[in-house]
């Protein structure tokens, strides 16, 4: 399986980007021990409509053709303020369950400023919340790149994650 961390907009060079990078590249080395055999961010352009709700419509039809692009099974988790807020180990076992159904790629979406599109949503094999606050879409990355980090490592048994 591949897992993708698939984001609405384009991170600037910085610390925030360098932070995703290192937990994607540390996710990618503890994978490959279950059959992950890749684990990358995707960056999809904002949409440039004025009002919000087609702004997510257009930035659902992007997403949308790059998950039909790929070969094989594929599913996706949604990031969004109304999904659940589960725990690291409660999300890795989702994950690993999503995983022996045999996916080819396996994508977390994290929307734009404006949040994904309810349609898209509704497509997702669940969707999941970071707590009840808002947070910057940076940070949301950082946070799901490290969570697919922690969920490889409770998989594998490693000893990252404490309870």
């Amino acid at each position: 399986m591949r897992l993708h961390l698939i984001c609405v907009g384009r991170l600037k060079a910085g610390p925030e980007r360098e932070l995703v990078a290192h937990y994607m590249a540390r996710a990618a080395g503890i994978g490959r021990s279950l059959g992950v055999t890749a684990v990358e961010m995707r960056e999809i352009d904002e949409s440039a409509a004025r009002r919000p709700q087609d702004r997510k419509k257009e930035e659902a039809k992007a997403i949308r053709a790059l998950l039909s692009g790929w070969r094989g099974t594929s599913g996706f988790i949604a990031c969004a303020e109304t999904g659940e807020a589960l725990t690291s180990v409660a999300f890795s076992e989702r994950l690993d369950r999503l995983r022996e159904q045999g996916l080819g790629d396996l994508a977390i979406i994290i929307g734009g400023p404006d949040g994904l599109d309810p349609e898209l949503c509704a497509e997702a094999a669940f969707i999941i919340a970071f707590g009840t606050m808002t947070w910057p879409h940076q940070l949301a990355r950082i946070m799901a790149a490290e969570q697919i980090y922690r969920a490889l490592t409770l998989l594998a048994g490693h000893p990252y994650h404490r309870a």
